[in-house]
């Protein structure tokens, strides 16, 4: 089975729909039918670019190989008024949660991974740094976060007509035909942005990876060095009663995120499509920080990313308790922030594994509830 070696999540691609097929110029010759007239088809319809999105696609990796895509051209007409043939539609999948761009302006010879600046039209979060783009360079074209969910990404040209559409009986000869129509094409700009209920954000070597194999089916690598998790991985988690939630395991974010550092806004943008923030801190101090020192960086980094993100509910998963020094930290930490919610755990000792997974579900059912409370107000009102 062949194995993806590379994470695409952001990519330049040039789509062209196919042009429409000419129109044919023919006369009717049949034995016993002198002057038989014009009798010549149209064209056929040219192919549209479309864009699926597949929840079974989890990376933009197979257009990194494929950055041009180029539906079919419409077949031409044919004598005794033969319809060309009609092509077929180019349908691309793409993971759930990706949002098109069109770019203006674009050079035709830049394709593939890119890591433009977008302008002001924006779906949820600021756009990364990195390859400066001029102000206002491209629109948002959708947003495709429902399974299913279809854009139609250029349109094919329509046939041209057959000489049979120009006879008369003045114009009993036509020679005249026309050819299909051009088809739509342009530069585009895809880019993924998990879906999850809720983000696992934290510096690296906090244990966020463990976490994860921990209260789900992800297997997140793991390794005693930072940056370790090098593309978002997304778990599922078990809740009891047929209840489910998605976690997503953010790579690790250091000081001067928003400014690209690091990993940087290339998977802080992942972040924006999640619900609930949980900060994962390394309570002990393993590495030589401190953990109250942690989490003011950390949203600290959020806020100067998007000041919208601040404002999400997040809970505070003190890991690592195992470890000498832990208890006192989290004592002096719990001294800080009293009102805070914490959550004490052991992902390496699977200590405290499922009152997390309980207060996720708490948590999720007080959402739906909220959600279901302002969908009936709404009924009310209507």
């Amino acid at each position: 089975m062949a194995i993806c070696a590379v994470f695409v999540d952001r990519i330049k691609i040039f789509a062209q729909a196919g042009k429409g097929g000419r129109g044919c110029v023919s006369f009717r010759r049949e034995k016993f039918v002198p002057k038989g007239g014009p009798d010549g088809g149209d064209g056929g319809r040219g192919g549209d670019v479309i864009l699926r999105a597949d929840q079974h696609t989890d990376h933009l990796a197979h257009l990194f190989y494929e950055p041009i895509i180029k539906a079919k051209n419409g077949g031409h007409g044919r004598g005794k008024k033969m319809h060309g043939k009609n092509a077929p539609n180019k349908i691309i999948k793409v993971p759930v949660g990706t949002i098109v761009y069109q770019l203006r302006n674009e050079d035709p010879s830049r394709t593939g991974v890119c890591g433009g600046r977008i302008g002001e039209n924006q779906s949820d979060a600021p756009w990364p740094d990195g390859e400066q783009m001029e102000h206002g360079a491209m629109d948002v074209l959708a947003d495709l976060s429902r399974d299913g969910k279809e854009f139609l990404l250029c349109k094919g040209g329509a046939g041209g007509k057959g000489n049979v559409h120009f006879k008369s009986s003045r114009n009993r000869a036509p020679r005249q035909y026309t050819d299909g129509n051009e088809a739509e094409s342009g530069h585009f700009l895809l880019e993924l942005r998990s879906i999850a209920d809720a983000a696992l954000v934290g510096y690296p070597n906090a244990g966020k990876s463990t976490l994860i194999q921990r209260i789900s089916a992800a297997r997140s690598k793991i390794a005693p060095y930072p940056f370790t998790t090098l593309h978002p991985v997304i778990g599922v988690v078990e809740l009891g009663n047929y209840r489910r939630a998605s976690i997503a395991d953010i790579p690790g974010l250091i000081e001067g995120a928003h400014r690209n550092l690091g990993l940087g806004q290339d998977f802080l943008r992942h972040i924006t499509r999640c619900r609930l923030l949980l900060f994962v801190l390394d309570m002990a101090g393993s590495e030589g920080r401190s953990p109250i020192a942690d989490l003011e960086s950390l949203r600290r980094e959020i806020d100067l990313y998007d000041p919208r993100l601040s404002l999400r509910p997040w809970i505070v998963v003190a890991n690592k308790m195992d470890l000498p020094q832990a208890e006192k930290n989290l004592r002096d930490f719990e001294r800080r922030f009293p009102q805070r919610t914490v959550m004490p755990i052991s992902a390496e000792e699977r200590r405290g594994i499922n009152e997390l997974k309980r207060l996720i579900g708490e948590w999720i059912d007080q959402e739906q509830q909220a959600v279901a409370g302002q969908a009936g107000v709404g009924a009310g009102h209507d």
